[in-house]
């Protein structure tokens, strides 16, 4: 069989079109739902099918993963509270679109963005699969050290006016990213002698409650909040729309590609990435960001479902994951006989060529799934808050317990919610704190590693001139950092001269 029969092996079986789009559909709703994860998702998916026969259950997790990273946009936009890490940025415009009375515009774009995101990263995974992961494989821990930095970097786009505050909130979540059981050593760190800290705080947790609950005791404690009526006459953005953000589109699907062939970043650091990207690149904006720009949609979107193909790469030219998903995939390929890595494509390419088509298919059942239900979906908005602000505090309190089943992770949750409260009433950026709980471990453990291999932290500084991946990250560093510095000096400008208005 050649390359294109390949490709034909789901339309040739029914079947698997079935399982896909099952898998999508289902994905969908999981991903809306604060807490139940893809991950979580293909986890109970390998135990389901482990009796399957191998295409088919390929074919169903597959189909989750596309649906439930986009599907995390859902609740980021109407009730401001990520379904998945991947959709923080997405909420950080989102919402404020759908308080506007956008909620139907914005996910007519998050869907189509979604697509396009998928249909690119699945193009790099059919055509620059060992290229990608010949590049995946040269970073070192120097290199995913200053990758963490970068993210650090982008405090001063995720919602904050002030590059302190941003700052602020981030050590915060830091810092509560360092408590828990050491990863290297096994020492417990700021757990105060509780068995229940040793795991660490989750950062799906923590999202959960700095965004959900959060906002649930903000709009609780505001008076006279009427429910925004929605727009939901035109969903589906205009072929004019979609070619006036293709040139960021490609930009942040292509970082989402890279990004998600490194082994551990995925999605979430992606659309990260790709936010503050589009904050620094995009001069005039229909509005600025935070505040409904659908540029804040557009590369977030695109960015965390290319990562799906990019995430792919590694798993299947090298056996290493590349983000949580593909490391129970891997297991799942393991239970089925097949064994992942560089004699995958040799060996099997059939299922190589398999699970670029099912992504394919997958992206088309996203458009047909993603669209529809648009309508009914935007209502949950114009619920009034007595109603809605309640449910929204169960769906949290639900999802936080159903990621370990653990009631702790419940007060962990709500402690979350009664932080974000006070940052958001004193006009603190919650974004950059979930941001420092993510990027903890990812700083640290590189750091840490760096300092082991170079014997020394001169030798680790030195090391970042003589590879050129490293010398190409700290050069973006610097311009970041340089950029940032500017933003502020023109931020604090405008507040003078609107002092001396006053």
């Amino acid at each position: 069989m050649d390359i294109f029969q390949y490709l034909l092996i789901p339309f040739t079986h029914p079947l698997l079109l079935v399982f896909v789009a099952v898998g999508v559909f289902a994905g969908i709703y999981i991903g809306a739902i604060p807490g139940l994860s893809a991950t979580m998702a293909v986890s109970l998916l390998v135990s389901f099918t482990f009796g399957w026969e191998t295409n088919q259950a390929i074919a169903l997790m597959i189909g989750v993963y596309v649906g439930a990273v986009y599907g995390g946009s859902r609740s980021a936009i109407l009730l401001n509270i990520p379904g998945a890490p991947a959709a923080v940025a997405t909420a950080l415009d989102g919402y404020p679109m759908a308080q506007r009375g956008e909620a139907g515009r914005a996910m007519g774009i998050a869907t189509t963005q979604s697509v396009i995101g998928t249909l690119i990263g699945v193009v790099a995974l059919a055509c620059f699969a060992p290229l990608v992961s010949q590049l995946a494989t040269k970073f070192s821990s120097v290199d995913y050290l200053l990758l963490g930095v970068m993210g650090m970097m982008m405090v001063g786009s995720l919602g904050s006016k002030s590059i302190f505050r941003g700052l602020l909130a981030a050590a915060i979540g830091v810092l509560l990213g360092t408590v828990g059981m050491d990863t290297m050593t096994a020492v417990p760190r700021f757990t105060f002698g509780i068995t229940y800290l040793l795991p660490g705080v989750n950062y799906v947790v923590a999202m959960i409650g700095l965004f959900g609950v959060s906002e649930a005791l903000v709009q609780i404690t505001t008076k006279d909040v009427q429910a925004v009526k929605q727009n939901v006459s035109k969903i589906i953005p205009s072929l004019d729309t979609i070619k006036k953000y293709i040139p960021l589109t490609l930009r942040s699907s292509l970082v989402g590609v890279v990004v998600g062939a490194l082994p551990g970043a995925g999605g979430d650091i992606a659309a990260l990435l790709t936010y503050d990207q589009a904050k620094r690149t995009v001069k005039n904006p229909e509005v600025p960001f935070g505040q409904g720009a659908v540029e804040g949609l557009v590369a977030p979107e695109s960015a965390n479902n290319a990562a799906i193909g990019g995430a792919f790469i590694p798993m299947l030219t090298m056996g290493i994951p590349g983000d949580a998903v593909t490391a129970v995939m891997i297991g799942a390929l393991t239970i089925h006989g097949l064994k992942p890595g560089p004699n995958l494509m040799t060996t099997t390419p059939d299922l190589f060529y398999l699970i670029v088509s099912c992504l394919f298919i997958a992206s088309i059942f996203l458009v047909i799934f993603g669209l529809t239900g648009v309508k009914i979906f935007t209502k949950i908005v114009e619920i009034p808050k007595g109603i809605l602000l309640p449910l929204i505090i169960i769906l949290s309190v639900v999802g936080s317990y159903a990621i370990n089943n653990s009631l702790f992770d419940i007060f962990w949750m709500l402690g979350f919610g009664i932080l974000g409260y006070f940052l958001k009433r004193f006009e603190y950026p919650v974004a950059p704190c979930v941001l420092g709980i993510i990027l903890t471990t990812l700083l640290e453990e590189n750091y840490r590693r760096g300092i082991l291999l170079n014997k020394s932290i001169p030798a680790l500084v030195g090391s970042i001139f003589t590879s050129p991946i490293s010398l190409i990250l700290f050069v973006v560093i610097v311009v970041m950092f340089t950029t940032q510095t500017q933003g502020y000096k023109k931020w604090k400008a405008k507040r003078e001269l609107t002092k001396a208005a006053k």
